[in-house]
């Protein structure tokens, strides 16, 4: 049981490493090839939930136009609970880059994602919350510490401005 949970762990960490890379690389329909066709994607930005492969492909297009270059992605805390074909997982990314405004961002978010295996391939169902520390109630912003420490100004007030420049609301 071990190893079949160990092996299990191992082709979800694949998973999120491959979406990442696709992420970073701005390639939209390899990152789309991780998602089942009737994906319910639960995201940080309105309208909050996107239903179907149009409809997220068209917020990850938005998401991409909103940066000059790459966006740089990191993960760390994450924790695999498997039974059989099914997975759920937790952990922090964080997105970074240049927006095509110049400005620089980045932003912790806490993701849960299901994850279904089916005829041997994992396909993902993920949901995005925005880190944030409940006595300030500000997200977490770029620096790591901020997620974990309650001073200084590593968090940061939630921006919609430029959350809007980097295509992260549906209002375009």
């Amino acid at each position: 049981m071990t190893t079949e949970m160990d092996s299990t762990r191992s082709e979800i960490r694949a998973l999120y490493e491959s979406q990442f890379d696709a992420i970073r690389a701005k390639d939209l329909d390899r990152l789309m090839s991780f998602f089942s066709p009737d994906i319910v994607y639960y995201d940080v930005v309105p309208p909050l939930r996107f239903a179907g492969s149009a409809a997220l492909r068209e917020r990850f297009t938005a998401w991409f136009a909103g940066f000059q270059g790459p966006i740089a992605m990191d993960m760390r805390d994450l924790d695999i609970a498997a039974s059989g074909d099914l997975a759920v997982a937790r952990f922090l990314s964080r997105s970074r880059g240049t927006l095509t405004n110049g400005r620089e961002v980045g932003i912790w978010v806490r993701g849960t994602s299901c994850s279904r295996r089916t005829d041997g391939r994992w396909l993902d169902h993920p949901r995005a919350h925005l880190a944030a520390r409940r006595s300030r109630e500000r997200a977490a912003g770029d620096r790591p510490d901020s997620l974990t420490r309650g001073r200084g100004a590593a968090a940061l007030p939630v921006r919609t401005s430029w959350l809007r420049s980097a295509g992260w609301t549906s209002e375009r």
